[in-house]
């Protein structure tokens, strides 16, 4: 009997697992996923103007882990507003940043031929090992217009004031005014700690000059395998919102910064829910460069250590 008992008390608690495909009842973010919304959107985005005479178009500065799909986002933005899917910057995986110089993209509203009110700037990727990628030292020097376009990266190290091409005497509407940082969904769990210190250290060159901070976080579909065949679901997703809570903690950046998308990567057509999910980011960004031309104007641009 005695035997029996300890039997019993020793078999542990059967795992609970967690379905990746798991739904919650409600979303947690109410969004409107019709054709209507997505015009809505598409109109509000190529209508916004920044609210400052000197900037003609919001500069937004792009950095992340080599093939977290930084360009793939950029293409996926001009797909939607061009009615198909399309590539213009250069995409694809491998072990080492796709991107070697620095880039700017403009991105024109099909219906009217006009740019959106957006520059996307595209950095060399961010790299595991010190000395290879992007060198965090340059992303201050991005972010006050220093660095000229088609500025080949020099992993070994930052521009100087003297180095060929710096720009010395630039003015605001030349210099970031919202910064995102990409990051991959499925992986934000494994980031090796010295990419994770990277971006941490970026965050705070970022604090420092008062620019707000998104986080996309790409490839959402991997997490939840429902979201294959219907992305609407992302904020009805267990998987996704963990995958949101980690990137909060991990980076020290609040969960209202970071939104979800799925990019165009395979696909040969354009999918609404997708499109709004892309749009939603878009807007977004918009949103936080906004923010940042009222502080300027006000002059009350926080500096945080």
């Amino acid at each position: 009997m005695g035997g029996n008992s300890s039997k019993l008390q020793s078999e542990p608690e059967p795992t609970k697992k967690t379905d990746a495909n798991e739904m919650m009842e409600q979303p947690w973010r109410e969004v409107t996923w019709n054709t209507e919304e997505r015009k809505k959107l598409m109109r509000e985005i190529a209508a916004y103007y920044p609210q400052l005479n000197s900037v003609p178009q919001f500069r937004v500065l792009f950095v992340g882990p080599v093939g977290v799909g930084k360009s793939s986002f950029f293409n996926s933005v001009k797909s939607v507003f061009r009615g198909y899917v399309i590539t213009q910057a250069i995409a694809g995986s491998d072990y080492t940043s796709v991107t070697k110089q620095y880039k700017t993209y403009r991105v024109k509203n099909g219906e009217d031929g006009k740019n959106l009110p957006i520059i996307f700037c595209d950095t060399m990727g961010l790299e595991e090992k010190q000395g290879d990628g992007l060198d965090i030292d340059d992303v201050p020097n991005i972010v006050k217009g220093h660095v000229p376009e088609d500025y080949q990266f020099n992993a070994a190290g930052p521009m100087e004031p003297t180095s060929p091409g710096y720009i010395k005497n630039t003015s605001f509407k030349d210099e970031i005014h919202c910064f995102v940082f990409i990051i991959e969904a499925p992986k934000i769990e494994i980031l090796p700690d010295s990419m994770l210190e990277k971006l941490k250290a970026i965050r705070r060159k970022t604090n420092k000059l008062g620019l707000p901070q998104l986080v996309i976080l790409t490839k959402v579909d991997e997490v939840c395998p429902s979201l294959q065949k219907n992305v609407s679901d992302v904020y009805r997703s267990t998987a996704v919102e963990k995958k949101m809570q980690i990137t909060a903690e991990r980076l020290g950046i609040p969960l209202s910064n970071i939104v979800p998308v799925k990019n165009y990567c395979s696909e040969l057509e354009l999918k609404e829910n997708v499109d709004i999910l892309i749009l939603l980011a878009l807007r977004q960004i918009l949103r936080f460069g906004e923010s940042y031309l009222d502080n300027f104007q006000s002059g009350k641009i926080a500096m945080v250590d």
